[in-house]
């Protein structure tokens, strides 16, 4: 093979990358960031948790990461909605998984819920009412009473992180409803100017 013929195989192999890049795009299909990040489809988004809700700062900072969508503070206007119809820190439970031979509480098991959906400015439905679980098996012993608090603080810490992964994997898969909501900025692409015809 020719250094030519070489040449002229990776140029067409970059402009169907190329293409085929626009085409996944513009149906809005949504590819992960080199960091790992899920690149939401609307530009505005309002999260509907309390600012001190320990979730609700977890998504906001993983959505700003990502750059491509603006976390507004009031629903009007936002693309899309994400309403919090049971939220998870009164829905965080401890129940009993285990008791040793005398009786005693041996396993908890600890649990992480979330009930949402997502609107848009229309008041359109762009994912159903979704409903997200966690649980955590943890073992007690009643003589590390600290410790084993501070073990299931950091379990609950790490179901939350979860559920934010959780909720923008559904997020990021959402389709947008035109034109009812705008689309996350993507790079402008430069048309290429028909050839003039030969004379």
């Amino acid at each position: 093979m020719t250094i030519s013929s070489s040449v002229s195989l990776l140029g067409r192999r970059a402009v169907l990358a190329l293409g085929l890049t626009v085409l996944l795009s513009a149906c809005g299909f949504h590819l992960r960031g080199s960091n790992g990040s899920f690149m939401l489809p609307f530009a505005t988004m309002y999260i509907g948790l309390p600012d001190t809700s320990p979730l609700a700062i977890g998504l906001k900072r993983y959505i700003r990461a990502i750059g491509s969508t603006e976390v507004v503070n009031t629903r009007d206007g936002a693309d899309a909605v994400l309403e919090v119809l049971s939220d998870p820190e009164r829905n965080q439970t401890k129940t009993i998984l285990s008791l040793n031979k005398n009786g005693r509480v041996q396993e908890y098991q600890l649990g992480y819920s979330i009930n949402f959906r997502v609107v848009d400015k229309a008041g359109n439905q762009l994912l159903a009412p979704t409903t997200i679980s966690l649980v955590r098996p943890i073992t007690f012993d009643d003589s590390q009473v600290l410790a084993k608090e501070t073990e299931e603080a950091a379990l609950y810490r790490d179901m939350r992180n979860d559920l934010v992964q959780q909720i923008m994997r559904r997020l990021a898969a959402i389709k947008p409803v035109l034109p009812a909501m705008s689309v996350a900025p993507v790079a402008p692409v430069t048309p290429v100017a028909p050839a003039a015809p030969q004379q």
